[in-house]
């Protein structure tokens, strides 16, 4: 059966079903165990399952931060950032303690200069953030919104940027979660760079698994995080540059005090230092988990977890399901899915939850869609239990009373 798609946002429905996952699907990759009070899968868009190395090395020993060993360790994780950014000797990264949009704030209120201006490209909530960070800092701005679920119209990029001379950055996010788009990050690059001005990257929620390559896509500012598709933990996040970029900064003006971007470089780069106290339990198992993303590569992760994504669009199609976007935007870690009819997400999310699988909602935009995502360390036995669990509250939830 095929599963429609609803790529205009409105609201839809999902038809009960209790068909279960064709056999050999679950095979692709080995069985993990069965969830459990104390292990959740989390099929949330980070933070994710992590390895057990990743894990304990949380344990690591209390140490000082001004001490040489956690120096060689922040440079250690500064450069292994660098490395699966795919920056190489010119580029280099600067660590922040924080979540993703920590590093977000930092980049956005660090890099436009007194007399530019920042052109957002906007298609779903983070795109939203984006503007909300420069319109809070003050910061000259222009906004393009394409619509939630729309794909980012390039020639109008394009257009905008021979238009109007006084724009000297973009900003974009490449994987767009509140929908689960992926947005055309080497065109817009080419588009952006063609036209002489900087792009600032949003990839949070792309960077480890789909393609991205600071030369050819033109990246000029790439903000990270640990604990989604790289598979660290929640604490630590970093944003990727040349370091000609970095240096360039000296000449904006300071608009922050703790998310100073340059500071923080001058800090770690020259003075081998941290500028304020880092999360060095957290930094200590984002470098185990950055080792295992090198050890994998960035395109051996994009193949896992597309086969994971692909296991649960099928096993939802076979379903009924409806999705929110056509199969070429999405990206490869995250599926927008609508409510089945006759329930409420907390109906789903709970009776999921109580099965030990934690699926996510969407903005209040987005109303009767719920997201999964296959970040992490899961497995085929890992959809193969969700979709099991989806019949089991699904049945149970929409059955008529008797």
């Amino acid at each position: 059966m095929t599963a429609s798609v609803d790529s205009g946002c409105s609201p839809g429905a999902l038809l009960r079903t209790s068909q279960r996952l064709s056999s050999g699907v679950s095979d692709v990759y080995s069985s993990t165990a069965a969830p459990t009070a104390d292990h959740l899968v989390l099929l949330n868009p980070g933070p994710v399952n992590v390895h057990d190395d990743v894990r304990a090395a949380m344990a690591s020993p209390d140490q000082c931060h001004r001490e040489p060993e956690a120096a060689a360790l922040m440079t250690r994780v500064r450069e292994k950032a660098t490395r699966i950014s795919g920056g190489d000797d010119r580029h280099t990264s600067v660590l922040l303690a924080g979540s993703g949009t920590a590093a977000l704030e930092a980049t956005f209120s660090s890099i436009v200069p007194e007399d530019g201006r920042i052109l957002i490209l906007d298609n779903g909530n983070y795109g939203e953030r984006l503007r909300r960070i420069v319109e809070v800092h003050g910061i000259a701005h222009r906004r393009m919104e394409f619509g939630w679920c729309n794909p980012i119209d390039v020639a109008a990029v394009d257009r905008a940027l021979a238009e109007d001379p006084g724009i000297t950055h973009v900003g974009l996010v490449h994987h767009e979660t509140s929908t689960g788009m992926l947005n055309p990050l080497r065109e817009i690059g080419a588009v952006v760079a063609k036209h002489g001005r900087r792009l600032a990257v949003d990839a949070i929620s792309s960077l480890g698994s789909e393609r991205l390559d600071l030369d050819v896509d033109h990246i000029d500012w790439c903000v990270g995080t640990a604990n989604k598709c790289l598979e660290g933990l929640p604490g630590v996040s970093f944003v990727t540059a040349s370091r000609a970029q970095f240096e360039a900064l000296e000449t904006v003006p300071t608009r922050t005090f703790y998310l100073d971007l340059y500071g923080h470089f001058i800090s770690q780069d020259r003075k081998n230092a941290p500028l304020f106290t880092p999360a060095l339990q957290v930094l200590t198992a984002f470098e185990k988990a950055l080792d295992k993303s090198l050890e994998e590569s960035v395109e051996g992760r994009g193949k896992r977890y597309t086969a994971l994504a692909e296991m649960i669009r099928a096993g939802l199609a076979e379903r009924d399901a409806r999705f929110l976007l056509p199969v070429e935007q999405r990206a490869n870690s995250v599926t927008h899915v609508y409510v089945p009819h006759g329930m409420t997400y907390e109906e789903l999310h709970d009776g999921l939850k109580a099965e030990g699988y934690v699926i996510y909602s969407t903005q209040s935009r987005l109303g009767g869609v719920f997201r999964v995502a296959n970040m992490g360390q899961l497995d085929g036995a890992d959809i193969a239990g969700f979709l099991a669990a989806f019949d089991r509250v699904v049945v149970e939830e929409t059955a008529p009373e008797a």
